[in-house]
């Protein structure tokens, strides 16, 4: 197990975010010139050169740090050294639908889990320039101000979001029927193809809860780490600590967790 220092996760986090700067600067240089939109074997999984680029990107930046880490990066796949306690999760383009339709709404989200738990994330979105960075103890800033999570207790009061995933056409297990649900119960439900922005929404206050489900650890990694950091609360739908493997989270605000968790397990699939 492995115990890091305060110094040692601010070296981290400064090493994730230079990594997800320099992506960032490659995700503005091909916005609105792509040249090659492909799906990747699931119908409406979109990949682009953006992608492949920015991943590339930041994948130098760790490689030149800290070489002995593993990584675990959306389109190349897993770098394994069997040795390390240290995992990067990295998501170069999270929003790539949005991205090839010139929908402003994705990032560059890089978490780092050590000993499988995420305690180092950044979430860079480049088209507002807005910088989400936070660690294990360290607290959560957006353009280096802190940042906390709403207030909001009642969820007739709130503003929730979540997504829907790729494999919404062949499968009945959606999160549709919540969503309609919700909607009725709040003052709306978000949905806006980016679950590491999702996180980061919810970290800043614009957002009081999130749900989702068919997720992969390079979505939410660094966004776990903001919501905690920021005041919030990461669990399963029914509140048991949260499985990476899962593919499905629940974060709120803290103040309307149980509510919504509540609400989940009501409409929870037959």
């Amino acid at each position: 197990m492995v115990q890091s220092s305060p110094s040692q996760l601010q070296v981290f986090l400064d090493i994730a975010t230079e990594a997800a700067l320099c992506a960032g600067a490659v995700l503005q240089t091909h916005w609105g010139k792509l040249e090659n939109i492909r799906e990747k074997g699931r119908p409406g999984d979109l990949v682009t050169e953006a992608d492949k680029a920015a991943e590339g990107a930041v994948l130098e930046v760790l490689r030149r740090h800290v070489p002995d880490h593993s990584i675990l990066a959306e389109e190349s796949g897993q770098f394994d050294n069997a040795q390390s306690n240290y995992l990067w999760a990295i998501d170069p383009l999270d929003g790539t639908t949005n991205y090839a339709h010139q929908y402003p709404f994705f990032a560059v989200s890089i978490g780092l889990l050590i000993d499988g738990v995420p305690q180092v994330g950044v979430v860079f979105d480049p088209i507002h320039n807005q910088l989400f960075r936070a660690a294990k103890g360290l607290g959560a800033t957006c353009n280096r101000q802190p940042i906390r999570v709403s207030q909001t207790a009642d969820l007739e009061k709130s503003l929730l979001v979540t997504g829907f995933a790729y494999d919404r056409r062949q499968t009945f297990d959606t999160n549709y029927r919540e969503f309609c649900h919700l909607t009725h119960l709040t003052q709306g439900v978000r949905r806006d193809g980016a679950a590491a922005l999702d996180l980061a929404y919810v970290a800043c206050g614009h957002l009081d809860g999130y749900w989702e489900r068919g997720l992969s650890t390079w979505d939410i990694a660094a966004g776990i780490v903001l919501v905690e950091e920021a005041g919030g609360k990461v669990t399963a739908y029914d509140r048991t600590p949260f499985d990476l493997a899962s593919g499905r989270i629940l974060a709120t605000n803290g103040h309307l967790h149980n509510a919504l968790s509540h609400e989940l397990m009501t409409m929870k699939s037959p």
